[in-house]
């Protein structure tokens, strides 16, 4: 699939779990257009292994992401009711009990494909039964969308290798910088460190001090 860098996020309908407690029909990442940015990002199954650091993770540097006027949105493959089941396991048990923000149910698994990141693809058999080639689970998805709904950043790891949520607060803080300020941020930038001009000369002044 083509990257969505630059293009207008795909559109969803799908329940959802919000505030660990209530599940929702009919959420939309469309609720959050001309108001917030959207960290939206897949995991692969309710009650794994490293998913779970994961959205913990994230849940622990929500504030942070609030503070940007971030909505941070997971999503996998399961249903509103696994995601209900998991998010009332305790820490100590393998769940995710505290987390708050939104988890959608992708339980048809159109969002995933609709975003590039589910790991398996669908064909028929010889005897027209459709057989899953590869994992029916998202890989490790991220997506960093603008106000706008285009879409900014991504990511994508493959199954075993967790994400750094840091690095997703570093990508808000470098897109907000070069829409407030018109600066590009060079490699290894954080917020507060100098960025450039977008031509030749500011890239030369930003190298000649560094």
């Amino acid at each position: 699939m083509r990257s969505l860098i630059g293009k207008k996020a795909p559109k969803f309908s799908a329940a959802a779990v919000v505030n660990g407690n209530k599940i929702v029909d009919n959420f939309s990442l469309d609720q959050f257009l001309g108001s917030k940015y959207v960290v939206f990002f897949f995991y692969p199954m309710d009650f794994t292994f490293v998913c779970p650091t994961e959205l913990h993770a994230f849940q622990e540097k929500l504030e942070e992401f609030e503070k940007r006027n971030v909505a941070v949105v997971g999503c996998s493959v399961d249903s509103e009711f696994s995601h209900l089941a998991w998010l009332n396991t305790p820490k100590k048990e393998g769940g995710i009990q505290g987390v708050k923000y939104p988890i959608v149910a992708d339980f048809s698994k159109s969002i995933s494909e609709s975003f590039g990141v589910l790991a398996g693809s669908y064909s028929p058999d010889e005897n027209g039964n459709w057989v899953c080639e590869g994992a029916p689970v998202a890989y490790r998805g991220l997506f960093l969308i603008d106000k706008e709904g285009l879409v900014r950043h991504s990511v994508i790891n493959d199954l075993p290798l967790g994400r750094n949520v840091d690095e997703a607060l570093r990508m808000v803080d470098a897109l907000q910088h070069y829409e407030e300020f018109g600066e590009v941020c060079p490699a290894n930038w954080t917020k507060g460190k100098d960025a450039m001009k977008e031509s030749a000369e500011g890239v030369a002044d930003y190298l000649s001090n560094h």
